[in-house]
């Protein structure tokens, strides 16, 4: 469908997402924005091709939708891109020995950004500025279709539930900065968060679940949780509920991710991907049901 504001929004056909063409992000304007806004919420996930936004645009952008937080330490120690604490770089390259980016080239596994923090993130805004021509895809898949599929019974054994969102290790898997390793989710670092929230601003249901590794259910003992949450974790991933993206050079995606899940296929490390990062300040913690 095609808005007044000449904002044209295509659907990707699947659970969720969609692509945003005859916008400009870096001289967007109020009614361009709440239309961009209106997409976000129903879909999700947002594309906008050809974009080539420089940090300077893609941090200005990212602010329509709120304050924006620093980038996090990364695992060789280095924060953020030279003059912008906002922008994390996402990368496999190697320069003077010394890592640029984080994440490496292997596989990032399902995730909700920084989930272990008491107060995440709302949104996170991806911009491709290197890409390999095979691999690397990210795929993401929506938390309300994930509670919509759980059965009644399920729903109702977990609804009232915390879950542990653990703080040790990156989706890549790699021990975070300043961390000491730990392999009991009781113990470990991290935040517990409602299992079932109600997004603050649609209204909706939905499940937020972190990332699978270290996860635990609170008060129930160790097997259990771990059962319960594998049940959970395959009916929340399946391919019916996500939607993956190919990257091209100047894409630039944004998702919601208080109800979006995420996560990053392998690609060769003799290729090179560099992606800059934005993440949008989180109003308030998840809300339970």
């Amino acid at each position: 469908m095609t808005l007044r504001t000449s904002v044209e929004i295509t659907p990707t056909g699947a659970a969720l997402g969609a692509e945003l063409r005859g916008v400009d992000l870096r001289t967007l304007d109020r009614s361009q924005f709440d239309a961009v806004h209106r997409a976000w919420l129903a879909h999700g996930v947002l594309l906008f091709r050809d974009q080539f936004l420089a940090d300077a645009a893609l941090v200005a952008f990212s602010r329509w939708f709120g304050d924006l937080d620093q980038a996090p330490i990364q695992e060789s120690g280095r924060r953020c891109v030279d003059g912008y604490p906002e922008i994390y770089v996402v990368s496999n390259v190697v320069e003077n020995g010394v890592a640029i980016g984080s994440l490496g080239a292997g596989e990032a596994v399902w995730h909700t950004d920084m989930s272990y923090l008491p107060d995440p993130p709302k949104a996170s805004v991806l911009m491709a500025r290197e890409v390999p021509a095979t691999g690397g895809d990210t795929s993401f898949c929506t938390m309300y279709g994930a509670w919509d599929a759980l059965p009644a019974a399920l729903r109702a054994r977990v609804e009232r539930l915390r879950v542990k969102h653990d703080g040790t290790y990156n989706s890549g898997g790699f021990v975070r900065a300043g961390v000491t390793p730990s392999d009991d989710p009781r113990t470990a670092p991290g935040t517990l968060h409602p299992l079932v929230c109600v997004h603050p601003e649609t209204g909706r249901r939905h499940l937020y679940l972190g990332r699978r590794r270290n996860a635990w259910l609170e008060g129930l003992p160790l097997a259990e949780s771990d059962a319960l949450l594998d049940e959970i974790w395959a009916i929340a991933t399946a391919d019916s509920l996500s939607w993956r993206h190919h990257w091209r050079v100047g894409d630039v995606v944004m998702w919601d991710n208080r109800c979006v899940m995420h996560r990053r296929d392998a690609f060769d490390p003799a290729t090179r991907r560099v992606m800059h990062r934005t993440q949008i300040k989180g109003e308030t913690r998840p809300s339970p049901t």
